[in-house]
């Protein structure tokens, strides 16, 4: 079968499995793209398999509700060399963070949450929660000292990154190594304990005042259980995910004849961090990470993105209001927010951060993306954005911790060229 086939099969495919809002795939030329372009997109992907990087991937950009391009490439795991399809599991982890914001965000419509509402209203550990500040001493001792919230950490904070809660694995101040060994993750804990863990712990800063990429969302998550009496995945499945028709994406594989179904990332290419270390697909866990925990599919999360870029709705029915996801999709972190950067800045320079998700707010030289976008990613490599001018989004599904920032870069480069202007 020629190369043009395989594409054209894979469409057809993906439109039985789970293509969202449509009843078949589109087989002919996508009116919105180069077909020479999307071709070029599809070899970069080929050479980065052909040249041992990543085992195999999956992309999907959709357009007007339609898929243009869906594509498997390679194997899900090299080991078992079953081939990449459409119903292959990954590992989402941060990419269900923007999961568990609508969620959150559901229960701010229903009046039972307020963004302003102090994180401690409902955990009442966070009360009593601290700022760690080095101070040096006279003679060039860094000593860690807890000082008193300037204002309570807020449900906006969670959703932006801007509680003070912190991931111990990356940089190197006194806060960040006494997360590394507060032993967060040891033992089977639900969310209630794991949060309770974290509240004992000093915040790296002042609520408010700087983003700092850490475990907001995990908190929010038992917010949500809190509010909701129900689990964290209850509450997803009855109001979210079961209705949207994602029923792949769960917090494990619990299907045992599901599993060799989960896509694995090269064998020299699994370190991660501690978090993904306690992080196994095929054990169930007590822990529901809100923040990094989840496992899905692309026909899964293509329904998810779909609601989104519809404003809120899929197949008639509504999820979150228009003006809810406006919200959530609009920068909260801006010069005019007062709301320092981290040395890291994972959105980058020409992004600011929204409610779950980053905000392109500037087009970075030499390429067409667009303003308002929005988008996040998955440490393990999985990435989408959501396109509101061009009506589209895109979906990369790969296991590749090491190759992910540079593929991520690269490919997003090419499906723009690919864009008919």
């Amino acid at each position: 079968m020629t190369r043009r086939g395989l594409v054209v099969a894979a469409l057809t495919a993906f439109a039985v499995i789970g293509a969202p809002n449509a009843a078949r795939a589109e087989t002919s030329a996508p009116a919105g793209f180069s077909r020479e372009g999307l071709a070029r997109v599809g070899d970069y992907i080929r050479n980065e398999i052909a040249t041992g990087n990543i085992p195999g991937a999956i992309l999907l950009i959709q357009q007007h509700g339609k898929p243009v391009h869906f594509e498997n490439f390679g194997v899900r795991d090299i080991a078992t060399k079953l081939p990449m399809s459409a119903d292959t599991i990954f590992r989402l982890y941060s990419m269900s963070k923007p999961i568990t914001s609508v969620a959150a965000m559901m229960l701010v419509e229903d009046g039972k949450l307020r963004l302003d509402d102090p994180v401690s209203k409902y955990i009442p550990a966070f009360a009593t929660t601290k700022v760690g500040v080095e101070e040096r001493s006279d003679d060039g001792t860094l000593t860690l000292v807890e000082v008193p919230l300037e204002r309570p950490v807020t449900i906006k904070d969670l959703l932006r990154h801007t509680s003070g809660l912190t991931y111990g694995y990356h940089g190197g101040n006194a806060v960040r190594m006494l997360y590394a060994g507060a032993d967060l993750f040891n033992g089977n804990v639900d969310n209630a304990e794991f949060t309770a863990r974290i509240a004992k712990l000093p915040l790296a800063e002042q609520p408010g005042t700087q983003w700092d990429y850490g475990h907001s969302t995990d908190v929010l998550g038992r917010v949500i259980e809190v509010v909701s009496g129900q689990s964290l995945l209850q509450f997803e499945k009855t109001r979210l995910l079961d209705p949207l028709g994602m029923s792949e994406t769960a917090f494990h594989v619990a299907d045992a004849a599901k599993q060799p179904l989960i896509a694995e990332p090269m064998p020299e290419d699994r370190a991660i961090s501690p978090v993904t270390n306690v992080r196994n697909p095929m054990e169930p866990r007590k822990w529901e990470s809100g923040g990094g925990g989840m496992v899905g599919t692309v026909g899964d999360y293509a329904r998810f993105a779909q609601m989104l870029l519809n404003g809120g709705t899929l197949e008639g029915r509504s999820y979150l209001k228009p003006e809810t996801i406006a919200l959530m999709t609009s920068d909260h972190i801006g010069a005019e927010a007062g709301i320092a950067r981290d040395y890291a800045y994972y959105p980058g320079a020409n992004s600011g951060f929204g409610l779950g998700f980053a905000v392109r707010t500037s087009v970075p030289p030499n390429t067409s993306w667009p303003l308002g976008e929005y988008r996040w990613d998955g440490v393990a490599g999985t990435f989408f954005f959501v396109d509101p001018r061009d009506d589209m989004f895109a979906i990369f599904m790969v296991q590749t911790p090491s190759q992910r920032g540079r593929i991520q870069l690269a490919l997003k480069t090419l499906i723009y060229q690919a864009l008919l202007k």
